[in-house]
C-alpha cells in the first residue's frame, strides 16, 4: 500500500511521467547488457503503478481494464519491454479484480497481497504447447491437501521480483477428462529452479523472462485457483480473464512500441540526405512517403480497434462465446500491423537502422517478438476461422 490514504489516479498519472521518461533512457543499457529493468520495476513499484488495477478497498486505484491499458501504453512508448514485464503482474490483479467486483471472492487473497506490494507474475508458456492455458504438458497430480506439479515452464517474466507465481498443469488422471488446474506458486516454496535461458534473446531482454523448473512442487488447496475442464471446454471468467488482460496488455504493449518507431522515423527522415535527389531530403522521395502513408494507416487501425473492443469489455458487453475471437483478433491485429511497420521502418531507415548505437535496431529487435507473443498467428487464425464457422474447437484432430 502506498499510504494511509491512497493518492488520486490523477495524481499518479502525473508522477508517472517523468518515471516514463527515465525508464525509456535505461532502456538501452538494459537491453545491451541484458539486465533486469530493476531500476524501473523499483521506481514504478513506489509510485503506485503496480496497484492501478487494484480496487481501493485493497490500497489500489481500482482502474478498470481501460484505464489500465491506456497506463501500459503510455509506459511502452518509452520502455517496450519493462511495460510488457509488468503487464504480467496487472493481468492477475486486473482479472481477479474483475471477479471480486462481479461477486467472486474466492481469490480476495491475491488482491489483499497486492495492496500489500506482494508481485505476481505468470508461468503458462511451455514447449510443444502452442494453446497455453488451455492444455498443459505440465502434470498436476492430486495429493493430500492440495497438488503437486512437475513441468518446464518457459518465458517467465519478472523472474528476478514475483512473489507468487501463476501456473497450470493438467491432471490426467481420468484420460477421458483430463482437467488444467491454476494454481499460484509462492515464492518461498520448495522442489523450484529458475534457470536462466533469457540472455542474449532476439528481443524484450530487460523482461528476464526466464525458465522455470517444477520438479513436484506442491502447491496447497489455499493456492489452487481453478479446476477446470481442458481445452476450451473449460473457459470461464477467470480463462477469459487471462486472455483478455494478456493479449490487450502485449498489443497495447507493441502498438505503442511501433508508434514510437513511426514517430523516430519522422524525426529523422527529413535528416536524411540524398545526392541523386535533388531535394533538401529523403522524405521527398516519393516511394518512402508512400511507405510512410502505410505506416500511418496501419498505426491509425490498430489503437481505435483496441480502444473500442477493450472498453467493450470494461462495460461487459455481452458478445457471448465471441469473446474469444474478439480478443485473438484485437491481439493479431496489433502484432502484425506493428510489425509491418517495424519492418517498413527498417527499410526508410537503411544502413542507419542497423547502427546498435541509433538506437533503432533495439527497437526493432523488440518489435519483432509481437508476433510470437500468444496468441500466435497459426493460434489466432484458427480461433477466429473456426470461431466464426461454427466448428469445434477441441476436436481432435485439429
Amino acid at each position: 500500500m502506498i499510504s494511509e490514504e491512497t493518492k488520486s489516479k490523477k495524481i499518479l498519472i502525473e508522477e508517472l511521467e517523468p518515471i516514463f521518461e527515465k525508464c525509456g533512457e535505461r532502456a538501452a543499457h538494459y537491453d545491451a547488457n541484458n539486465l533486469f529493468f530493476q531500476e524501473d520495476f523499483d521506481e514504478l513499484k513506489a509510485s503506485g503503478y503496480l496497484l492501478m488495477a487494484v480496487p481501493e478497498e485493497f490500497g489500489g486505484y481500482g482502474m478498470k481494464i481501460d484505464e489500465c491499458m491506456k497506463l501500459t501504453r503510455k509506459l511502452a512508448y518509452h520502455a517496450a519491454p519493462t511495460a510488457l514485464g509488468l503487464n504480467m503482474h496487472v493481468y492477475w490483479t486486473g482479472l481477479v479484480a474483475d471477479l471480486w467486483r462481479a461477486g467472486d471472492t474466492s481469490l480476495q487473497w491475491v488482491l489483499e497481497e497486492a495492496g500489500k506490494g506482494k508481485v505476481f507474475a505468470a508461468g503458462h508458456g511451455e514447449r510443444g504447447n502452442d494453446s497455453p492455458g488451455l492444455y498443459s504438458t505440465c502434470t498436476a497430480e492430486k495429493v493430500a491437501g492440495g497438488y503437486k506439479f512437475t513441468g518446464h515452464k518457459m518465458f517467465g517474466s519478472l523472474s528476478p521480483v514475483w512473489d507468487y507465481l501463476g501456473f497450470h498443469g493438467q491432471d490426467n488422471s481420468d484420460p477421458d477428462n483430463p482437467m488444467i488446474i491454476h494454481a499460484f506458486m509462492p515464492r518461498d516454496t520448495e522442489n523450484y529452479e529458475i534457470k536462466k535461458t533469457w540472455d542474449n534473446v532476439l528481443g524484450m531482454r530487460a523482461t528476464r523472462s526466464d525458465d522455470t523448473l517444477l520438479n513436484g512442487v506442491f502447491i496447497p488447496d489455499e493456492y489452487i485457483a481453478r479446476k477446470v475442464a481442458a481445452g476450451f471446454a473449460g473457459v470461464d471468467g477467470f480463462i477469459l480473464g487471462i486472455f483478455a488482460w494478456a493479449l490487450f496488455g502485449f498489443g497495447n504493449v507493441y502498438y505503442a512500441l511501433a508508434q514510437r518507431i513511426l514517430d523516430t522515423v519522422l524525426d529523422k527522415l527529413p535528416k536524411k540526405n540524398s545526392i541523386s535527389l535533388g531535394r533538401p531530403s529523403m522524405a521527398y522521395h516519393c516511394g518512402i512517403q508512400r511507405d510512410v502513408a502505410d505506416m500511418v494507416l496501419e498505426i491509425e487501425g490498430i489503437g481505435p480497434h483496441l480502444d473500442t473492443i477493450v472498453r467493450e469489455y470494461a462495460e461487459g458487453k455481452d458478445y457471448g462465446g465471441a469473446w474469444g475471437v474478439k480478443i485473438v483478433a484485437a491481439k493479431c491485429h496489433a502484432a502484425e500491423g506493428s510489425w509491418r511497420v517495424a519492418d517498413t521502418a527498417m527499410d526508410i531507415m537503411g544502413g542507419a537502422g542497423l547502427i546498435h548505437k541509433a538506437g533503432f535496431e533495439r527497437l526493432f529487435r523488440d518489435a519483432r517478438l509481437a508476433k510470437i507473443h500468444p496468441a500466435n498467428t497459426y493460434f489466432a487464425r484458427e480461433v477466429m476461422a473456426k470461431g466464426m464457422l461454427g466448428l469445434d474447437l477441441d476436436e481432435k484432430p485439429r
